[in-house]
This record gives structure tokens, sequence and C-alpha cells, in this order.
């Protein structure tokens, strides 16, 4: 267990190590990808306040509060969190993000983030987002990552279907949103065992 252990702990260093670095989108734009660290709580607030409502029903937390980014930013340093944020021109543009926490059942098991700002969707960030972060738990050792979305958000959909996930449930009226309408959820999941080949395919 103990060389296990090691083996992921270097691999997670391997992963982080890949940043920061520049990558180029199908369509020609040149994007930024990083860690995110606890100095960029402003940054994320602006972004996070520029969002389509409807982007942030799937969310667990309010990231449009700032006491909600400053549990973000300490789960970054506990290191029960880690985030990719793509920037254009020094504008944060779109993240993904992983969070895990210390339960002994759910040690193995992933949520994953991925928000992208309106203007670059359709533009392969949010795929490449994806498969960063995927890249990133599976060193971690992980098993399992799970997505959660409303139906209507049929562009996320399609990208975690891409990467091999698929609808693990969907329940009815789980959300409301800023009108009181109730809305669906749905929680797709993918088993991380395999998947290195697919996610390096959609990382270049």
């Amino acid at each position: 267990m103990a060389k296990a252990t090691r083996t992921h702990a270097a691999q997670t260093r391997e992963s982080i190590a890949d940043f920061p670095r520049e990558l180029t989108l199908p369509g020609g734009q040149q994007v930024k990808l990083r860690l995110m660290s606890p100095a960029d709580k402003a940054h994320l607030l602006r972004f996070a306040r520029s969002l389509p409502h409807d982007d942030l029903l799937f969310l667990r937390t309010d990231i449009t509060e700032p006491a909600t980014l400053d549990e973000w930013m300490a789960n970054i340093k506990r290191g029960t969190t880690v985030t990719v944020i793509a920037e254009v021109d020094g504008q944060l543009v779109g993240y993904a993000s992983l969070h895990t926490d210390n339960a002994r059942w759910t040690r193995r098991v992933g949520e994953i983030r991925v928000l992208v700002a309106s203007n670059l969707r359709g533009a392969g960030l949010g795929r490449r987002l994806a498969a960063e972060i995927f890249h990133l738990g599976q060193s971690r050792g992980l098993k399992k990552m799970a997505a959660m979305m409303t139906p209507d958000q049929t562009g996320a959909r399609a990208a975690f279907e891409k990467l091999g996930f698929q609808v693990e449930a969907l329940l009815q009226d789980w959300v409301v949103d800023r009108d009181g309408r109730p809305r669906d959820l749905l929680i797709m999941s993918h088993d991380l065992e395999g998947l290195t080949d697919q996610a390096a395919a959609h990382r270049h």
C-alpha cells in the first residue's frame, strides 16, 4: 500500500508540473492553463458573477458568494480540491475543478465541475479542461468521477459523453432556478480505470 501511495504522489507531482502551459483551441484561440491558487479569489468571483444563472444551478454551492470561495480556497490549501483555470489575455474564461474529501468511504471518488465563459462555448475548451482534470484525478489514484448538470445543458453532456461518461441518475425537480421553478438534475459518472488512453487523446 505504501508503495502505491508513493507512486500516486509521484504521478500527482508530475501532473502538477505540467502547469502552467499554453494550448491552442481548434479555432486558433490561444489559452493559458494554470493551477488556481488562493490568490485567485477575486479573479474567480468576477468570472462567477459573469455567468448565466443556469450555469450555476448544478453546483452544490453558490460560487458568486465570497464566503463560498473562501471555503474553496481553504480546500485548495488542504489538498482536497484542485482547480485548473483557463485564461485569455489575463482574463479567466473557464475552469475545471476536482473536489474530493477525506471521508474513508468516498476517498477514491471525485466530483468534477467545469464552467466556460459563454463566448468560448463550442470552441473545445470545456472538453480540454475536462480532460486535464481527469488526468489529475487519475494521478491521485481516484477510481470514479462524477459530474452534475441540468438535462438542457446539452453541450456539457456531449463533452462528458465524448470522454466516456454515462448517465447514472436523473433526479426530477432536484434543483430550483432563480425564478423558483423546479429543474431536473442529471448525474453522469465514469470509472477512471481504463480512462488513460481516452483522456490522453483529448488532451492533445
